[in-house]
């Protein structure tokens, strides 16, 4: 399954995301609760208007989104890779 994320340049220019589809669904980030850059990818954990939290991954040489955690208003935890196969867009 594709993960598309949009995004909107921040920190250093680089994408922060400010929506993504997971499941033919829309989801929109409310807030970005924290963020950290590894040596080859960006981390943002997001609270999202499901009131889901997420951590989405981003790689910076790829242009490349991955969620790799979702923790559901009711305590239920995913955690595991699930990743964008399309390129990610930017808007300027």
């Amino acid at each position: 399954m594709d993960l598309h994320v949009e995004s909107r340049p921040g920190y250093r220019g680089q994408p922060e995301p400010t929506a993504f589809e997971l499941g033919g669904q829309v989801v929109k980030v409310r807030q970005i609760i924290d963020r950290w850059i590894a040596s080859d990818h960006s981390y943002f954990k997001i609270e999202a208007d499901d009131s889901g939290i997420y951590i989405l991954r981003f790689t910076p040489d790829e242009r490349h989104w991955e969620m790799t955690l979702f923790q559901s208003p009711a305590g239920l935890e995913f955690s595991g890779i699930y990743s964008s196969s399309r390129r990610a867009r930017t808007r300027q």
